[in-house]
């Protein structure tokens, strides 16, 4: 009888959790304490439409803990968010937050609603709302969102001029991920992908790989993925496949970074790329090739898929891209998975830069955002690769290890009040 696979994002974050926790050994209660959200908040987001109809939206914000500083995460806008998703995401967060070592808690938040159907007035007028209900839980000091799926710097600028008209002055420090010009940080935009960047590199030098026409795959061609294969291209890996929401393109010759992006850029897609076979999102997945990078949503590698994974390195840019029966597969099968919570951790390291300079009012340049970003994700990889070799463990144990280690030190510091 096939086995069958919990998709559960919560579920499968939990299940990651408690794997840690025993290898750990981490006391029972401490990890009742840690396996559950801080606050979750559920509201209701009535909105005026263009048409006159007045729309009600259900939104949350998860906060899944504040031992180590305020809560961070993004702000979803998706017609498939769900509490559980938000919950696995939040809990994601503060794994992702302690393994680069910022102080950070893990928050998310996310409002179910497809963008794509909707006017910038009614996109404006339902993140005002929503910030509106979420701002009794929600701060500099408190929790700090930031963009993600279908979000962007204009909404993040009016989450936080919402907020600043509520409490009296201008709140720069209340979101990340801000246009420049409203106190953003240079280098913010390309951080997840940098990341990306940096960590493979790392993985490919301890697995004795050269850049020089490794073939790289990647899922998901919007932010992280695009950044992640130019950084890669221009090092020296060939582009094989690549996708986005509309489908996939693939050719074993290679595909010229810029003209694909150029291509994107007119026609909305990659889909239709000159020289390129067409094949479905999914299909890249398992094209052949030494780097993979899965930069969609969550369960993309499964047990439908991950016997046809054909990649030596699977660098997570997405958040929850591989099931842990899949993970457990790709580790037997000598794949070298680079997790979320490390993969993709450039983004929110560099919100924490620039959540320090809007708290300083002192902004860095470029260079120096990208030399303190480097530094803390090869540092980070060392960290990881150095707890999973100890285990004779996966780099997720490993990261998971350190993570849940250094939270949990933080509550045994603090204690359970009163």
């Amino acid at each position: 009888m096939a086995e069958i696979e919990v998709l559960n994002p919560f579920e499968i974050a939990q299940s990651q959790f408690n794997r840690a926790a025993d290898m750990l050994g981490l006391d029972k209660g401490f990890q009742k304490v840690l396996r559950t959200p801080r606050r979750v908040l559920e509201v209701a987001c009535p909105v005026h439409m263009d048409d006159g109809r007045i729309e009600v939206f259900q939104g949350f914000r998860v906060q899944h803990s504040l031992v180590r500083g305020p809560a961070k995460g993004g702000i979803r806008f998706h017609p498939g968010v769900t509490l559980d998703e938000v919950k696995a995401l939040a809990s994601w967060m503060t794994w992702k937050c302690a393994t680069v070592n910022i102080p950070y808690g893990g928050g998310k938040g996310g409002v179910i609603c497809n963008p794509k159907e909707m006017s910038q007035g009614e996109i404006e007028r339902l993140t005002r709302r929503y910030t509106a209900e979420i701002a009794i839980i929600i701060g500099p000091e408190k929790d700090i969102p930031a963009p993600d799926v279908y979000t962007n710097p204009q909404v993040m600028t009016w989450l936080m001029d919402t907020y600043s008209m509520m409490v009296g002055y201008t709140a720069l420090g209340v979101v990340t991920g801000k246009p420049l010009a409203m106190g953003g940080s240079e280098g913010r935009g390309e951080a997840t992908g940098r990341g990306v960047f940096f960590v493979t590199q790392e993985a490919m030098k301890i697995r004795g790989m050269k850049p020089e026409g490794a073939k790289l795959a990647v899922q998901g061609f919007g932010n992280a993925g695009t950044v992640a294969a130019r950084l890669l291209t221009e090092w020296g890996m060939k582009l094989v496949a690549a996708s986005d929401s509309k489908g996939g393109v693939r050719t074993d010759k290679g595909m010229d970074f810029k003209a694909l992006t150029a291509h994107k850029e007119k026609t909305g897609s990659v889909v239709g790329f000159p020289g390129s076979d067409a094949i479905s999102s999914d299909d890249v997945l398992t094209v052949p090739c030494d780097v993979l990078v899965p930069a969609a949503l969550e369960n993309s590698i499964t047990l439908k898929n991950v016997a046809k994974v054909d990649a030596k390195i699977v660098a997570e840019a997405a958040n929850g891209p591989t099931t842990p029966a899949a993970d457990k597969i790709l580790f037997e099968k000598g794949t070298t998975v680079i997790p979320d919570i490390l993969a993709n951790a450039g983004g929110v390291t560099v919100s924490y830069f620039e959540w320090v300079q809007g708290l300083q009012s002192f902004f860095w340049d470029e260079e120096t955002v990208n030399k303190h970003l480097e530094r803390i994700m090869r540092k980070s990889f060392a960290d990881v690769h150095a707890s999973a070799q100890a285990k004779k463990a996966d780099l997720r144990a490993g990261a998971y290890l350190v993570a849940v280690g250094r939270v949990a030190e933080a509550m045994k510091l603090r204690g359970i009040w009163p």
